[in-house]
């Protein structure tokens, strides 16, 4: 396919690497410019990496399940360490009512009891009476996935360009994030929090959401015993480090999915702000240099594929009549 557009992105976040990748494989010339000294320093690098659109429509609009669907197999196609082995949902038996509601906002789950547990993950078996499985959800680790899209842009023969923050070409699609509130007034920042912790003595295959009725948290396997531990979002601006009562909450909640994990260690503990718009949905909007990609709000990796493909769009069809009138 013949080169048809140069287009620059400004973000090597996970908005601004796939649409970056999807327009490279449209056959057009990328170049991705990074203000920071890195690939995915940003919030993106804090995010659970859950592919998860049945389990998200428990709390979020229809278009994060339409939207998302797709994605896996977008994710499957470009990283090769995306893992598709589903979600699993659990309560306390004293929140067995929080399963039940949330049974009630989903589909394409399917419940399980006890020994069903026990077959998905053995470790969790005697630890709660039922779960709900959703069996076509995946996960990926965030940072793994982000590199391996940088180098498989590179070999395309797309650039990365670091430490840069000025832009020159046909089309520019901004994905800065919250840095980009200089011209979107209406984002605004959404406090996540997470914890990481390595266990030698528990396995998961997948991740494990674990439902409570203040603030559902969820467990995602990296690996090799490393574990990621993250609340949904808290509604704040506020910055800095994790609170003490975050922190609380999240070894609460690895301690109770199993106690185990009160002997693990803990590698990390970080907190940032990630772009929501007032609809909590992500948009690719018109700007006077090009389009802007943003609001991916808690559902980065999960909806950047989608809002990758309609800028693609976007972009070609600019091209198109471009092209046309430079013809007439």
């Amino acid at each position: 396919m013949s080169i048809r557009a140069k287009v620059t992105v400004v973000g090597a976040g996970v908005a601004g690497l796939t649409a970056a990748l999807e327009l490279s494989l449209r056959g057009h010339a990328v170049e991705v410019i990074e203000r920071g000294r890195a690939v995915g320093e940003g919030c993106s690098r804090m995010a659970g990496g859950m592919l998860a659109p049945w389990c998200e429509r428990a709390a979020t609009d229809e278009a994060v399940m339409r939207l998302g669907a797709p994605s896996i197999d977008w994710w499957l196609r470009h990283f090769p360490g995306t893992v598709r082995n589903g979600s699993l949902v659990v309560a306390p038996a004293r929140d067995a009512v929080e399963l039940t509601r949330f049974a009630e906002r989903t589909d394409n789950h399917e419940w399980r009891d006890e020994a069903g547990i026990a077959a998905l993950e053995p470790d969790l078996a005697g630890r709660f009476r039922r779960a709900l499985f959703f069996p076509r959800e995946a996960h990926l680790d965030p940072r793994r996935a982000l590199p391996a899209l940088a180098e498989a842009l590179t070999k395309r023969g797309g650039t990365i360009r670091l430490g840069v923050d000025q832009a020159g070409s046909d089309f520019v699609i901004d994905c800065r994030g919250l840095s980009a509130r200089d011209a979107l007034a209406d984002l605004r920042g959404v406090r996540g929090e997470m914890l990481v912790i390595r266990s030698r003595e528990v396995t998961l295959s997948r991740p494990v959401r674990l439902l409570h009725p203040r603030i559902p948290l969820y467990i995602v396997p990296r690996g090799e015993g490393v574990f990621m531990v993250g609340a949904t979002s808290i509604e704040t601006e506020t910055p800095g480090g994790v609170s003490v009562r975050s922190a609380v909450e999240l070894l609460n909640a690895a301690y109770t999915l199993h106690p185990a994990f009160g002997e693990a260690e803990i590698l990390e503990l970080g907190a940032d702000l990630r772009p929501a718009f007032p609809d909590n949905l992500p948009a690719v909007r018109r700007s006077p240099g090009g389009l802007m990609v943003n609001g991916l709000y808690r559902h980065g990796f999960l909806l950047a594929p989608a809002m990758a493909r309609q800028a693609a769009d976007l972009v070609e069809r600019d091209n198109a009549d471009l092209r046309q009138r430079r013809s007439a």
